[in-house]
């Protein structure tokens, strides 16, 4: 399978960069004077059973959005972790006086779309129509019918979700960090597994609902084309029998930042990138004096692409293709945080560039201050243009209890910030010698470098369990490339077999992002290849190798292989590359490792890895470093669901993991022995 996984990833990063504008970077506008604000008020009212409504009419666009949400501190699931989620799922399977049938149909006849989460709802549809969504959307909120047999096709969603997450370095990274800032078995560090889903059953689905999804500080917004004098009757009587559910909450669990910063790794053998995210808990409060210098010092560090981290990590060292931090002013989880995905092989350098950025962020420079203002302002300008943020903004004055001027004076207070109160605010904010370094990447690869930052280091599994340091498993000494390649050899056929192939096609197709993509492969004896990924019959990626010289062609723009790329495909031009690796010394055992949880022999070269499964021989999969735009990338493929293909057993399914997206190619079908030598001009 050479080279040709690796083509996916051009194909997707540089697709439409050919048509991008070319724009003077030297040539930075200069900032305005600040201009004052006036934000007007959202018509409110509040019913009996505490939910108050926000309207803002704007008859701009024959449209109304409605959005409701839960001023509501995080729960403890305990046993049923998920169940709220489930319960979520529910929410749009019918009502007790419709059935999902008929409450679907009548969403579609109106062109709306409603949806629900855990803490809350929303909708969006043309206003002539809004009366009969409102009615539907609160028939749905007030009415829900709840099914075993329902609840039981959400609860096989959510363990497919799970499983498909646990090769997911950044959602372990995301789980274990929480487990382990607050503790496993508590609000706001639980987390769901396929054990606590499947003991969710009806019961809990109707207690979770009474108990939480009710209308006590609850917010209601109407923003649209929509007048307030006919809105308010319609949503007094949509939501009248809404009843309080009058919760009392425990309070949650306290937490604490470590005594002295550490590093938390979570070992995922199969991760080729590491996640790391830096970071601590705070008390920020967007009503605290130190909120606006937090901010602002959080866009120096990580906000965006001229931010110190992506300077740093990206602009000057290409670890990874974007670092951030993020400032988060919660009311029940403030925190700070920073992160970034990179190589396996410069995890330490990243974390030490990491540190290096946030210990410096307690002095910043005139100008970054001054451009850090320039930009918040402007983003704060160019969100009144949304008629849903004045609601958004009267919503967050109550949650957060924020003085009444607070966001008429947002501008004057980004103002007012100075070098020194940016200083400050940090060190009650980043926290630099207090922070955990979490850390969810292959750890018997990136261990040896983390421990020589001079920080402690513990490990711990995917479900935040301590663990022993992971050590690599080595290969008996019997066991030798050859070895290794002749049991694959055997196990996909024989010899003799692969003899008879003299090229072979692959087409395959895939979904990303909602888009069908298809790929096919033809290789034939000699190194020839071509390759093509294709979107609705449009060519994104085409590559071709004819055994002595080659090209690339991507929209329309066709470019000859360098010298260098040539003598690349010239190293191995087997059709089966395996029985090439004997000819070079190039190709060197590297151990045992574990790809898609299955035990694997590692051969590697300087730049690609191949992975045979100890147990089977058949190839499990492969990773190869490549350069682009001047980043450097490496690409992790997964072959399994091997079937037979004229006495030759070849993968069906095939995951390529690019940017952290991963994507599974199911395999259409195999061709043997009919490619032409037209095919690779």
């Amino acid at each position: 399978m050479k080279k040709q996984f690796t083509y996916i990833a051009a194909a997707f990063l540089f697709s439409g960069m050919l048509s991008a504008q070319k724009i003077d970077l030297n040539a930075m506008p200069k900032a305005g004077p600040t201009p004052t604000i006036n934000i007007a008020q959202p018509k409110t009212f509040q019913l009996k059973n505490g939910l108050t409504v926000m309207v803002v009419e704007n008859n701009k666009l024959p449209r109304v959005n409605m959005s409701l949400s839960m001023d509501r501190q995080p729960y403890y699931e305990g046993d049923v972790v998920g169940v709220s989620q489930i319960m979520a799922d529910q929410l749009g399977n019918g009502t007790t006086t419709l059935s999902k049938d008929e409450f679907n149909k009548k969403v579609d006849f109106l062109g709306a779309n409603i949806g629900f989460n855990s803490g809350g709802a929303s909708s969006n549809s043309l206003s002539k129509y809004f009366p009969e969504v409102l009615v539907l959307m609160s028939d749905a909120i007030i009415n829900p019918k709840f099914s075993a047999d329902e609840i039981q096709k959400s609860k096989d969603r959510a363990i497919e979700g799970i499983k498909s997450e646990e090769k997911n370095a950044s959602s372990i990274a995301s789980r274990v960090s929480n487990a382990l800032i607050y503790g496993k078995n508590t609000a706001r560090g639980e987390f769901e597994t396929i054990e606590s889903v499947n003991k969710i059953q009806l019961a809990d689905v109707q207690n979770i609902y009474k108990k939480y999804y009710a209308p006590d500080n609850a917010y209601l917004v109407i923003v649209g084309d929509v007048k307030f004098d006919k809105v308010k009757p319609m949503v007094e009587k949509a939501f009248a029998n809404w009843k309080k559910a009058n919760t009392t909450f425990a309070p949650l669990e306290p937490a604490s930042n470590v005594a002295k910063t550490e590093i938390n790794v979570v070992d995922v053998p199969s991760a080729v990138q590491s996640v790391v995210s830096v970071g601590n808990i705070n008390n920020l409060k967007m009503k605290d004096a130190n909120y606006f210098p937090a901010t602002i010092a959080n866009y120096i560090l990580g906000g965006g692409g001229e931010a110190r981290l992506f300077m740093n990590l990206r602009e000057k060292n290409g670890f990874t293709y974007g670092a951030y931090s993020s400032m988060n002013a919660s009311k029940y989880s403030p925190d700070f945080s920073a992160e970034a995905s990179v190589r396996n092989e410069v995890t330490d350098k990243a974390v030490k560039e990491f540190m290096n950025e946030i210990n410096g962020i307690s002095t910043v420079k005139a100008d970054e201050l001054a451009n850090a203002k320039a930009k918040l302002k402007g983003s704060f300008i160019m969100s009144l243009e949304q008629p849903a943020t004045i609601a958004r903004f009267a919503v967050s004055q109550k949650v957060n209890d924020l003085p009444a001027d607070f966001y008429t004076n947002y501008l004057k207070s980004i103002d007012k910030v100075t070098t020194a109160d940016v200083s400050n605010a940090v060190k009650s904010t980043v926290m630099p010698n207090q922070s955990r370094i979490f850390i969810a990447g292959k750890a018997s690869e990136i261990s040896e470098g983390l421990e020589k930052l001079g920080y402690p280091v513990k490990y711990y599994d995917a479900n935040a369990n301590p663990v022993g340091k992971p050590i690599a498993m080595k290969a008996d000494a019997s066991v030798t490339v050859a070895s290794v390649v002749d049991k694959y050899i055997t196990a996909i056929g024989g010899k003799a077999a692969l003899d008879k192939v003299s090229s072979y096609t692959m087409t395959a197709a895939m979904s990303v992002q909602g888009q069908n993509i298809d790929f096919k492969t033809i290789k034939a004896q000699g190194g020839k290849e071509l390759t093509m990924v294709t979107m609705g019959g449009m060519t994104l990626q085409k590559q071709v190798f004819d055994g002595k010289t080659g090209f690339s062609e991507q929209q329309g723009q066709k470019v000859a292989m360098t010298k260098e790329e040539i003598a690349d495909n010239l190293k191995n031009t087997e059709l089966f590359e395996e029985l090439g690796f004997a000819k070079s010394a190039d190709y060197k055992l590297a151990g045992i490792e574990k790809i898609g949880g299955e035990d694997s022999y590692a051969i590697k070269t300087a730049d690609k890895s191949y992975y045979y499964s100890v147990k089977t021989g058949l190839k499990t999969g492969e990773t190869e470093t490549v350069k682009a735009q001047g980043q450097t990338m490496t690409i992790p493929t997964t072959f399994s669901n091997y079937k037979d293909v004229a006495g030759v057993k070849m993968p069906y399914t095939i995951n390529v993991n690019q940017m952290g997206m991963d994507m599974t190619m199911n395999v259409k079908s195999y061709e043997v022995n009919q490619a032409k030598e037209t095919d690779f001009k």
